[in-house]
Order: C-alpha cells, then structure tokens, then sequence
C-alpha cells in the first residue's frame, strides 16, 4: 500500500504544497502500520465466518461505515491517507465533485477491474463497501464538526428582555431585524442569536419565561465563524497552503 502511494504522494505535493505531502506521508505510514497490526492480530482472517454470505455483507455494510469515518476525519483535517484518496482529493479540487463521490468514482473503477480477478460477486460487495464509506466521507467532511450551532429568529415584544438574558446568561450576542407581519401590517422585532447546540434548550426555556406567547423558529447552522465561535483566521490559515498552491498551479498553466 506504501509503494503504490509514492507517485499519488508526489503528485499530491505539486498540487497542494508541502504542508499537506507532511500530513499526507503522516497519514499513509498509520494506514499502513495499522492494517499490518491489525491483520495480525486477526491472521488477516477477521472475526465472522466469511464462509457465510451474510456475515461478508455485513462487513461490507460495517466496514464501510468505520472506513469512511476514518478517510473523512482525515481528508477534513486536510490529508489523506494515500492511494486513490490522493487522486480523489485532487478530482474535488478541479471538478467540485463531492469528495465521497470522487472517491467512490476512483475505487469503484480499480474494484471494477479487480471484479476481473477475484470474481464479480465479490466486485459486487466491495462496491457496496465503497458507497458507504463515499457517503460517510460526505457526511463527516461537511457536517461533523461544523453543525454544533443553531440560529434561532425569535419574534416577541419582548425582544430586549430576551436579549439580555441572552448575553447575561449564554454569553452570546444576537441581532434585532426589523420586519413587518403580513397579517397584521404591524412593525415587529425579530430577534436572531446563533448558539451552540447544547444551549438551544437554555434559550428556549428563557424565550418561554419572558413571553410564552412568543414566536420561535431554529435552523440548523452549517459553520458558525467570529467572536465566540471558531476564529476565521484558524480556518483562513488551514486551507492557506492548499489554495496558494493551487494558485500557482493555474498561473503556470496560463
């Protein structure tokens, strides 16, 4: 798995710079080393009875979820860990393929060939493997780590009461929209807080103590940047190294 990885390794380092082949080098040695560890503890054999359909299925179903897991935290901290990762990291960048599909696009061709070898049937279940852990991949790369906030409009007169009690209480800010309710034609306050998912009850028992009356709705919130959240400069400086190079690459090509 190491070999095979050193021409995709240089590749990727062209592409996306020198900070991302140190991550990169990192994560294939781990590969590596942990499926070497693995399979001898397990004599490369697993734990079910593989001679049992059923029990292949599920690790297809099992493995899938625990491979792209793994592939996504790592391909969201900006590495990867080598082989076809490499190549499907590079098709996101130039075609804005959802990573997990370009993954699945570049494996599924190499289990299709492999489907020559082993046997279809196999083909088959690897594919399956393959999709799952495509579909992870999408999952923890844009969703994990990111949807721990929500936003929630609160319409009531008393605004400025549930306001304060916001600050005094969450420790978090909000905005005042002004608005207008197409029933009545009146003027009303909408009040907007963005906070994490843990204290959306916390604002939902003060919004109900200060006016039971009033009007609330929340939207799941997919990052959340600035004072009190994740700074932009850590998310700039993350993909910093990624997008210069990707920069220079476009300026050689002109």
């Amino acid at each position: 798995m190491l070999v095979v990885s050193i021409p995709l390794f240089l590749i990727g380092i062209k592409i996306f710079g020198p900070l991302y082949g140190a991550k990169s080098f990192f994560g294939m040695l781990l590969l590596s080393l942990f499926v070497t560890l693995f399979g001898q503890l397990t004599d490369y054999r697993g734990f079910l009875d593989y001679s049992d359909k059923i029990d292949i299925l599920l690790s297809a179903i099992f493995g899938g979820v625990l491979l792209g897991g793994g592939v996504g935290t790592v391909m969201k901290a900006g590495a990867n860990t080598g082989g076809t990762d490499i190549v499907a990291q590079i098709l996101c960048r130039y075609t804005g393929i959802p990573l997990g599909n370009a993954l699945f696009l570049c494996d599924g061709l190499i289990v299709v060939a492999g489907g020559l070898a082993f046997g279809f049937e196999r083909a088959l279940f690897a594919l399956c493997t393959l999709y799952i852990s495509g579909q992870m991949v999408n999952y923890v790369v844009m969703n994990m780590g990111n949807r721990y906030a929500k936003t929630a409009y609160i319409v009531s007169p008393a605004y400025e009461t549930i306001g304060k009690r916001i600050i005094a209480e969450l420790h978090h800010g909000g905005t005042v929209i002004d608005g207008v309710g197409i029933f009545t034609g009146q003027n009303r306050k909408l009040l907007m807080a963005v906070v994490p998912n843990m204290e959306i009850t916390h604002l939902t028992k003060i919004v109900h103590e200060e006016d039971a009356q009033a009007f609330m709705f929340v939207l799941e919130t997919y990052q959340v940047l600035g004072f009190g959240f994740v700074p932009m400069q850590k998310v700039l400086e993350g993909n910093k190294s990624m997008d210069i190079a990707v920069a220079k690459k476009k300026k050689t090509s002109s």
